[in-house]
């Protein structure tokens, strides 16, 4: 039941300014008709050689800036500082419970809380951050041979750790939002969250959002990997085997196809990292189809716009796009990840395309971000802007084809 946001702030305020009790807060999104100076602030304890410390670490679009507060005034002043800025979720830990609150279009506040199974210890080791969700010496980085065994990352595994980083960094924020918005069921010991990787591979995102999600944020998680290799399963069992109770959460691995794949349960969270070319909007097509709250997708290799182009003529004025092969291929990316997002906010989800990773670390850096918000679009500026776009170029996104022929009905 909604409530006056100020009062619901207030109540907030006394968990964030709780220098036992806190375990970590985050404040992202926007209110209606505001913007926030930061696009997400952190806020956790630390002991420092002066004593305990609020940390404090907003981001812009480009960087994050930490600062230290001492207890008392200063600290008070960081809050009272923050919780003035209109942002439209706020999701606050603390040892006993979990504390989920998002403003409404009419200004006023959804709370929802929830009291934890066993209380949690916190870590309020200050080197512990150094913007790092995953830390180095985590038994799953040892296992999937990104750190060595002295729980250091290895030099050769620099780039791959940067982008389980950037991932769950990703991951983090996109989970507290749609938690908190209640596009993603807030989950329980009883019914976990609910993921599924889609071409999971050798599960270093898997692994990695499994122990970030369970041992690092404490929330009950339950991971399906499908990958068309069995090698990938018996090497992910064997993982899985290895760390033991030390995993964040339950797992279990398949071989299959993702078209052909069948879950329990209707997922909660798709993940679909890399999947080569049409194996993306298969991904896609079955996260419309099972519901899913929250869908993250890396496409790779863009193959089958680009096929399209080649074999028709440009329409004028835009010969110049794919006059050279370079910026045919280019152009094809953009193209196909473009129709992605707009055939997904036609199926009710708000999109984002983002920056995955930086490029030097992979050139493969484009992540489509969607969270399910509403009901399927049928008519309108959305389903104008999308016909028009698809006749102009004469192009048949597969995508499209799967989800007019009843691919999003299947579960």
């Amino acid at each position: 039941m909604a409530e006056p946001l100020l009062r619901a702030l207030t109540r907030l305020r006394s968990h964030l300014l709780d220098p036992d009790a806190l375990v970590r807060a985050v404040a992202s999104g926007r209110q209606k008709g505001a913007t926030p100076r930061w696009r997400r602030a952190e806020l956790r304890y630390v002991d420092l050689k002066t004593g305990r410390h609020l940390q404090v670490t907003t981001y812009d679009e480009t960087q994050a800036f930490t600062a230290n507060h001492a207890p008392g005034e200063p600290a008070r002043e960081a809050v009272d500082a923050l919780l003035d800025e209109p942002f439209g979720n706020w999701h606050v830990e603390t040892t006993t419970q979990q504390h989920q609150l998002r403003v409404t279009r009419k200004g006023e506040a959804l709370v929802h809380t929830t009291d934890r199974a066993d209380d949690v210890e916190v870590d309020r080791d200050h080197d512990r951050d150094k913007g790092r969700l995953l830390p180095e010496d985590d038994a799953a980085l040892v296992a999937l041979g990104i750190s060595d065994h002295e729980g250091r990352v290895k030099p050769s595994r620099q780039a791959k750790y940067r982008q389980v980083e950037e991932f769950l960094r990703i991951l983090d924020a996109s989970l507290t939002d749609a938690l908190a918005g209640g596009h993603v069921r807030t989950p329980t010991p009883d019914d976990p969250l609910r993921i599924v990787d889609l071409g999971c591979g050798n599960g270093y995102l898997s692994f990695s959002a499994l122990q970030f999600l369970g041992n690092v944020r404490g929330l009950p998680v339950r991971l399906i990997g499908v990958d068309v290799r069995e090698q990938s399963r018996e090497h992910n069992e064997r993982i899985a085997r290895e760390l033991g109770d030390r995993l964040g959460g339950a797992t279990e691995f398949v071989v299959g196809t993702i078209h052909d794949a069948t879950l329990p349960e209707p997922p909660d969270v798709v993940l679909a990292l890399h999947a080569c070319d049409t194996a993306t909007d298969e991904a896609l097509a079955r996260a419309v189809g099972w519901g899913a709250g929250l869908v993250l997708a890396a496409p790779c290799c863009h193959h089958d716009i680009a096929a399209q182009l080649r074999k028709q003529q440009t329409p004028s004025p835009y010969a110049a796009l794919t006059r050279h092969g370079i910026l045919r291929e280019r152009f094809a990316d953009t193209m196909t990840d473009a129709l992605r997002a707009s055939l997904l906010r036609l199926e009710g989800y708000r999109v984002d395309v983002m920056q995955f990773v930086e490029s030097k670390h992979t050139p493969r850096n484009t992540l489509l971000r969607a969270v399910r918000t509403g009901s399927p679009v049928r008519g309108g500026k959305l389903r104008t802007e999308y016909d028009d776009l698809v006749a102009t170029w004469s192009v048949h996104p597969r995508l499209a084809e799967l989800l007019a022929g009843g691919e999003a009905d299947r579960a």
